[in-house]
């Protein structure tokens, strides 16, 4: 049986070449997107192992989320760390952040330089298989930095991440035929959602029953309290 090759994971993301990293932009209606080949393979399933093996997700009260008035259990698993005092509000419920891991930073230390924007608090999920998602909705709560791009890394199973225009759900003369935006998510991607797209857009990860493998995926957010 061969021997998994052990990885020093924060002199790994030291060499790393950033100027070299593939990049892509996509754009329509009030949509800006960055779609970045951030980690090399063998890194970013190092990554994943240390995060499988260090992450502490919530549970109790913090893994609901209140919708028209009703509690309901996420259908996948959630975290958060970020700097101290830092909390993030949604769906009726308040998280606050655990103190930053040592690959967690050295993650956010390495999008800074990619993208030029310094990052206070990283939203952890993790889908267990192809039965966990999350709906449509947009990341515009009060407290969220407007001017700064939510980075979403993923992490294992490559997963569809589908973004539709508000308008597309409005009635009557109000309603637009935009058409909807679907990206594929690789192992080690990087995507920045860029000012205005989460004004405009709503995003979701849906079910897929051919996607049966763990995906985590770390949306790293600037936060205002």
């Amino acid at each position: 049986m061969l021997k998994r090759r052990k990885i020093d994971f924060g002199a790994s993301i030291e060499r790393l070449k950033t100027s070299s990293i593939e990049r892509k932009k996509i754009v329509s209606d009030n949509l800006d997107l960055d779609y970045i080949r951030l980690l090399p393979q063998e890194l970013a399933t190092e990554l994943l192992k240390q995060l499988e093996d260090s992450i502490e997700y919530l549970d109790g009260e913090f893994s609901k989320v209140k919708v028209f008035g009703k509690w309901h259990q996420i259908p996948r698993q959630q975290a958060a760390y970020g700097d101290e005092g830092t909390i993030y509000r949604f769906s009726g419920v308040t998280i606050p952040a655990k103190p930053w891991t040592e690959p967690l930073e050295l993650v956010r230390n390495l999008i800074k330089e990619v993208t030029g924007f310094t990052y206070n608090f990283v939203l952890i999920n993790k889908y267990r298989d192809g039965k966990d998602h999350i709906g449509e909705h947009k990341d515009n709560e009060a407290e969220l930095d407007k001017n700064t791009p939510i980075a979403s890394l993923s992490l294992g199973q490559q997963r569809v991440f589908v973004l539709k225009h508000q308008d597309t759900r409005k009635k009557g003369p109000a309603k637009r035929d935009i058409a909807k935006v679907e990206v594929e998510l690789q192992h080690g991607s990087l995507l920045l959602m860029n000012p205005p797209t989460n004004s405009f857009w709503y995003h979701s990860l849906p079910p897929r029953k051919n996607a049966p493998g763990v995906r985590i995926n770390l949306t790293f957010r600037k936060i205002n309290n």
